[in-house]
């Protein structure tokens, strides 16, 4: 597969009819909200306790006068509909069952039409080419038994930023329908492998959230290892044996850059950053002891926070930064502890059969995620940072690394399949996602084989 660099061009957005006016930017993209027309309808999902009868909505294309707009407006609604798809909750009824054919966003839908197939949520939408050449997208969501309109919204960018603003789209559907933020204007890192099992080949790589705009950032020339984004910043902190030893390196997404931010003695684990974005968390090995220690990106000044002859290692921090959660063998075997973000107050939380280890916290603070080993069998599962609540939500050979989606509802993991000889060959790893209801399996489509993922913030 051929992988380029992602190009984003500026995107503006409009929206409802109220006052409120304001701006956000990131490297080449800027945004503009503004509101358009009230929404007020009845439809809503209720996802606290999940959601396995998934919601039926009907996206037809997105028309255009011209033929290149009726092109990218198939485009647009085929990002959408692949979206809410694989969100688990939204089911896009078949576009052969409408009976309203070629909807326009400028009329009122039929709404017998749309409850005769059992659609309960109806998008219409709208390409369009400015005399400036800027691309404009329209859509509006509509409840179908209440009929009403739920949402309007515009956006404007270049022509071949279309699939972003099929994201975008998705976003604000996930989010009036549900109450929470979407995930879909995200990206994930990870690490792409080619080669045999004992002689893998591992670069940098990464790409959008439905697999789409796949780029290789490093050469594959030296092994890296747990790429982790910044969570308010176009970087991302990994390891790499450039020099022969592990080293913790910073990448600029935006320019390219790379940078060493650590050179310890000894080997160096799992760096994540920390909610600031200002600190890297990480477990150091000296002396053939691990522990955990934070890195100023600022000061470049280290602290210990564990000192135990036991190995420490994957520290994850809460969403506020106050606590820390870990995975230690300081009780016999692998178990995950949670501790204050000065080191104090250590405290173990898992004491089920097995062992366990990769802890990530939540975005939402609610659960810390966990790998689980036990009768040669892996397990990706959750837990409530006090210790309740641990529930496996799926399992398979060699399923690990899991990873959270920025609104906590997804997670983003790594899993092998069986080699069939000693050559390794039948050797593979995908990365796969599973939501909190555990019903809501995928495999990712990668250009080759792919492990070690991260899912990035929402962009900004």
């Amino acid at each position: 597969m051929n992988m380029t660099r992602r190009r984003q061009g500026p995107i503006s957005f409009m929206r409802g009819i109220a006052a409120d006016l304001f701006s956000r930017w990131m490297p080449g993209i800027a945004l503009l909200f503004v509101l358009i027309s009230p929404a007020h309808a009845l439809l809503e999902i209720d996802i606290t306790q999940g959601n396995v009868d998934p919601i039926a909505i009907s996206i037809p294309d997105f028309t255009g006068a011209s033929p290149e707009e009726a092109e990218i407006g198939a485009d647009v609604t085929r990002v959408i509909t692949n979206n809410l798809s694989r969100s688990g909750l939204f089911r896009p009824l078949d576009p052969r069952s409408f009976i309203q054919k070629g909807i326009s966003i400028e009329q009122t839908p039929r709404f017998g039409d749309w409850r005769i197939i059992d659609s309960l949520a109806l998008v219409s939408g709208k390409i369009s080419m400015e005399q400036d050449g800027r691309l404009k997208v329209e859509f509006r969501l509509w409840d179908v038994f209440a009929e009403q309109q739920m949402l309007g919204l515009q956006f404007f960018t270049s022509p071949e930023n279309w699939r972003r603003v099929g994201h975008l789209v998705s976003d604000a559907i996930y989010k009036r329908l549900t109450g929470e933020s979407g995930y879909f204007d995200t990206r994930i890192v990870f690490v792409a492998e080619s080669g045999p099992k004992g002689r893998r080949v591992k670069r940098l790589a990464i790409m959008d959230q439905d697999g789409a705009n796949p780029l290789f950032l490093t050469s594959g020339d030296n092994l890296v290892l747990t790429p982790r984004f910044s969570p308010n910043r176009q970087e991302i902190v990994y390891l790499s044996y450039a020099a022969g030893a592990p080293r913790v390196y910073l990448y600029n997404l935006d320019n390219g850059r790379q940078e060493v931010v650590g050179d310890f003695p000894g080997m160096t684990f799992a760096p994540r950053f920390s909610p600031s974005g200002d600190t890297v968390i990480m477990s150091l090995e000296r002396n053939g002891n691990s522990d955990i220690y934070t890195l100023d990106l600022r000061t470049r000044r280290q602290q210990r926070l564990t000192s135990s002859p036991a190995i420490d290692t994957s520290p994850s921090y809460s969403p506020d930064a106050r606590r820390i959660t870990f995975n230690s063998d300081r009780g016999g075997s692998s178990q995950i502890y949670v501790m204050n973000a000065d080191g104090s107050d250590i405290e173990r939380i898992t004491f089920g059969k097995g062992r366990y280890g990769t802890p990530v916290w939540s975005p939402r603070g609610d659960y810390i995620s966990f790998t689980k080993q036990y009768q040669g069998q892996f397990f990706i599962g959750v837990i409530r940072p006090d210790g309740s609540g641990e529930r496996v939500l799926t399992s398979g050979y060699h399923a690990e690394g899991p990873d959270w989606s920025p609104n906590g509802r997804v997670m983003v993991f790594f899993k092998e399949t069986r080699s069939v000889d000693n050559t390794g060959r039948g050797f593979s790893t995908r990365l796969w996602s599973v939501d909190l209801t555990g019903y809501n399996e995928r495999v990712f489509v990668t250009p080759g084989d792919a492990s070690d993922p991260a899912w990035s913030p929402l962009n900004k």
